[in-house]
């Protein structure tokens, strides 16, 4: 049996595979365009496919053995999932192994942001410091503040628990109250609450009909012009045309991206700001975890190939 592998995974998951099924892994620097992907999957068994392949009808439809469509990733926005349940196709991702470090990558654009931390390394190496003075590159305080969450599951919870060393007041909105949410001291509240009071804002819910464009003109416009917001969940939760136009004109303190709403592509203008942190959607990528992504989804494949049903179905994870 074949599992095609739309781009090269840590050599752990590969080797995993090889040592059952044949494995055509994509080994290019660019990524495989449509037409190269659709002739690939043609006799393949299994796919194990990146957050950015377009898995939709058409690729589905190619892949006329395909038992199973194993996402890298934890995210599964990119797949067409009824269409693949109606074909009979499981379709996994990768949960769990990249909460923590997701969580470590939203408090560092927190941290990044309200302490200037990027255009005060590129002062200092561009030669320009002389010293301390008293209003040099001066920015917002942390410890005591109001975090607001926006998405309560397992990064949500992670994110909250790093917010109680910081002595933070923790708000949250989710689609329903979360019951352990005593153990990060942490309030359930509406989103137009959660915005009117919060001084820094982690995004970490996952993109649905419902959440898409959650945060538009109307909401942004709740924001306090002191607050910080950043994004690790997914870039259309937030309509970032008009977060662009509150950065640029000082309405809001600033704000930290890891993903974008037409990923890879920014709203250009951001990349001028120097109130904001612009990272390239790396809240997974430590040697660790996409190691252990790896390994999970070269484990949901073999799985299904061998006739068991994976542990990661994603409709078992909604």
């Amino acid at each position: 049996m074949k599992v095609f592998i739309t781009y090269k995974i840590p050599e752990k998951g590969i080797k995993l595979l090889k040592e059952k099924f044949h494995v055509d892994v994509y080994e290019g620097k660019n990524f495989l365009t449509k037409g190269e992907m659709l002739e690939r999957v043609k006799d393949a068994d299994a796919v194990i496919t990146q957050l950015r392949d377009p898995i939709d009808r058409e690729f589905i439809d190619a892949g006329k053995k395909l038992k199973i469509i194993a996402n890298y990733a934890v995210g599964y926005n990119n797949i067409d999932v009824e269409y693949a349940k109606e074909k009979g196709i499981f379709v996994t991702n990768t949960p769990d192994v990249l909460t923590e470090a997701t969580a470590d990558i939203a408090w560092a654009l927190i941290l990044a942001v309200a302490r200037k931390i990027i255009p005060a390394d590129k002062f200092v190496r561009e030669g320009k410091f002389e010293g301390w003075k008293p209003h040099l590159f001066l920015g917002y305080e942390i410890y005591g503040k109001t975090l607001g969450i926006i998405g309560m599951g397992r990064i949500g919870k992670a994110v909250a628990r790093r917010a109680l060393g910081f002595g933070m007041n923790v708000i949250y909105h989710n689609r329903k109250k979360v019951e352990d949410d005593y153990k990060y001291n942490a309030k359930y509240v509406d989103l137009e609450t959660l915005l009117k009071e919060s001084d820094f804002i982690s995004i970490n819910a996952p993109l649905t009909k419902e959440t898409y464009h959650l945060l538009d003109s109307e909401k942004l416009s709740l924001l306090k012009p002191t607050a910080i917001i950043v994004n690790t969940a997914r870039g259309p939760i937030v309509d970032e045309k008009v977060l662009y136009d509150l950065l640029k004109d000082g309405k809001i303190a600033g704000a930290g991206f890891d993903v974008y709403e037409n990923e890879p592509k920014i709203t250009k203008g951001l990349e001028k700001l120097n109130n904001v942190v612009l990272l390239p959607h790396i809240g997974s990528a430590t040697f660790q975890t996409r190691e252990k992504m790896a390994i999970m989804v070269a484990e949901n494949v073999i799985d299904a190939l061998e006739g068991r049903i994976p542990k990661n179905l994603v409709w078992k994870n909604d």
